[in-house]
């Protein structure tokens, strides 16, 4: 392990357990590279490190501090590297969305009321009515979105809009079968809504998980490329 490494697992250690709390600032640095036996560079390099994960705030005249470590920073801060997933690792990560997007759904029963169910219903029409591939995107996943964030579940919000901003890259409409595909992705999403709209757990989290496992089947039968810029 390098002298790098120690500093960064030492500084997880200290705020995991609570001996540097949210929003407190970092001890002075010399105090901490006693503490950790590391030199100021690889303390530097550590801090650096935790700072590109959204765990550590540097406040330009004040120091540094741990930030709220708030689900969407700290799962924000996954879009780095799951961007940079291939298509196979996007494939594993529909598996996870399966049971992610369901849960959500089903949580999100509970808790419908004439405005959501409005909401979500023009989302459908939306997403019916675009003939923009990227705006229909767009509605798709503000309507996922939507439906996590009826789940009440904040960690569970963010990490599914990390899962979609990596799957939106791969496009199945522009394919020469994509009218059909999109027609029965829309009736989907309506078998989402209508489960959501009877208050009805089993039926909702069973509809949003065959929706995403019929959009892995199709990805992995059809193997779209990536579309650049596309997220």
């Amino acid at each position: 392990m390098s002298a790098v490494d120690d500093a960064l697992h030492g500084l997880r250690r200290m705020i995991a357990s609570g001996e540097l709390a949210p929003g407190q600032q970092f001890p002075p640095e010399a105090a901490l590279c006693e503490q950790l036996d590391v030199s100021r560079g690889s303390l530097r390099e550590a801090v650096r490190m935790l700072g590109a994960l959204g765990v550590i705030e540097s406040r330009h005249g004040s120091g540094t501090y741990v930030s709220d470590l708030s689900a969407e920073k700290i799962i924000g801060a996954l879009a780095l590297t799951v961007g940079l997933m291939p298509f196979e690792g996007v494939l594993d990560m529909y598996e996870m969305r399966r049971v992610l997007e369901g849960h959500a759904a089903a949580q999100a029963s509970a808790r419908m009321t004439p405005e959501t169910e409005a909401s979500l219903t023009e989302l459908c029409v939306l997403m019916e009515e675009s003939s923009d591939p990227e705006l229909a995107s767009e509605y798709d996943a503000r309507f996922h979105d939507a439906i996590a964030v009826l789940s009440g579940n904040d960690t569970l919000v963010h990490l599914l809009r990390v899962f979609r901003a990596r799957s939106r890259a791969y496009q199945l409409f522009d394919l020469p079968e994509g009218q059909d595909l999109r027609a029965q992705s829309d009736a989907a999403h309506r078998a989402i809504v209508d489960a959501l709209v009877a208050r009805d757990p089993g039926a909702a989290g069973t509809a949003a998980t065959a929706h995403v496992a019929q959009t892995e089947r199709w990805l992995r039968q059809y193997r779209p490329p990536a579309v650049p810029g596309l997220r």
